[in-house]
Protein backbone atom coordinates (compact mmCIF):
# COMPACT_ATOMS: atom_id res chain seq x y z
CA UNK A 1 0.00 0.00 0.00
CA UNK A 2 1.53 3.07 -1.03
CA UNK A 3 0.51 6.17 1.55
CA UNK A 4 1.15 9.01 -0.35
CA UNK A 5 -1.94 7.37 -2.51
CA UNK A 6 -4.09 8.54 0.81
CA UNK A 7 -5.92 11.91 0.94
CA UNK A 8 -7.26 13.21 3.37
CA UNK A 9 -9.60 16.34 4.37
CA UNK A 10 -9.03 19.72 5.58
CA UNK A 11 -11.67 21.21 7.77
CA UNK A 12 -11.23 25.15 8.82
CA UNK A 13 -12.29 27.85 10.49
CA UNK A 14 -13.31 30.92 8.95
CA UNK A 15 -11.71 35.02 9.91
CA UNK A 16 -15.25 35.43 11.45
CA UNK A 17 -14.90 31.87 13.84
CA UNK A 18 -17.63 29.80 11.91
CA UNK A 19 -16.83 26.21 11.22
CA UNK A 20 -16.71 25.89 7.28
CA UNK A 21 -16.96 22.00 6.35
CA UNK A 22 -15.41 21.31 3.11
CA UNK A 23 -17.93 19.50 2.18
CA UNK A 24 -20.46 22.41 2.25
CA UNK A 25 -19.20 24.67 -0.18
CA UNK A 26 -16.26 24.61 -1.83
CA UNK A 27 -14.23 27.64 -0.32
CA UNK A 28 -13.90 29.58 -4.17
CA UNK A 29 -17.87 29.06 -4.18
CA UNK A 30 -17.77 30.42 -0.70
CA UNK A 31 -15.61 33.32 -1.36
CA UNK A 32 -17.53 34.33 -4.47
CA UNK A 33 -20.67 34.41 -2.72
CA UNK A 34 -19.69 36.46 -0.03
CA UNK A 35 -18.29 39.28 -2.47
CA UNK A 36 -21.38 39.22 -4.76
CA UNK A 37 -23.46 39.40 -1.50
CA UNK A 38 -21.10 42.43 -0.47
CA UNK A 39 -21.92 43.91 -3.47
CA UNK A 40 -25.27 43.95 -3.07
CA UNK A 41 -25.62 44.10 0.49
CA UNK A 42 -22.96 46.75 0.99
CA UNK A 43 -24.50 48.60 4.36
CA UNK A 44 -23.86 44.72 5.83
CA UNK A 45 -20.97 43.88 7.24
CA UNK A 46 -18.87 40.73 6.10
CA UNK A 47 -19.57 38.72 9.18
CA UNK A 48 -23.28 39.63 9.06
CA UNK A 49 -23.27 38.30 5.71
CA UNK A 50 -21.77 35.07 6.50
CA UNK A 51 -23.76 34.51 9.51
CA UNK A 52 -26.71 35.26 7.18
CA UNK A 53 -25.41 32.35 4.69
CA UNK A 54 -25.14 29.79 7.83
CA UNK A 55 -28.84 30.86 8.71
CA UNK A 56 -29.58 29.77 5.15
CA UNK A 57 -27.52 26.35 5.64
CA UNK A 58 -29.60 26.14 9.07
CA UNK A 59 -33.05 26.49 7.10
CA UNK A 60 -31.92 23.94 4.58
CA UNK A 61 -31.37 21.03 6.94
CA UNK A 62 -27.59 21.94 7.72
CA UNK A 63 -26.27 22.05 4.66
CA UNK A 64 -25.44 24.06 1.16
CA UNK A 65 -24.90 21.37 -1.14
CA UNK A 66 -27.46 20.80 -4.21
CA UNK A 67 -28.41 24.83 -3.51
CA UNK A 68 -27.53 26.77 -6.53
CA UNK A 69 -25.21 29.77 -5.87
CA UNK A 70 -28.29 32.13 -6.81
CA UNK A 71 -30.42 30.28 -4.57
CA UNK A 72 -28.59 30.41 -2.05
CA UNK A 73 -27.42 34.50 -2.71
CA UNK A 74 -31.70 34.94 -3.21
CA UNK A 75 -32.13 33.51 0.17
CA UNK A 76 -29.48 34.88 2.16
CA UNK A 77 -30.78 38.11 0.52
CA UNK A 78 -34.12 37.57 2.28
CA UNK A 79 -32.78 37.10 5.71
CA UNK A 80 -30.67 40.28 5.35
Amino acid sequence: ENSLQKTSTCSSVNPSGIFVSPYALNLSSFTKLIKRLQERHPEFSRDEIVEAVQEVRKINKGVLSGLAISSIEEKTSAIL
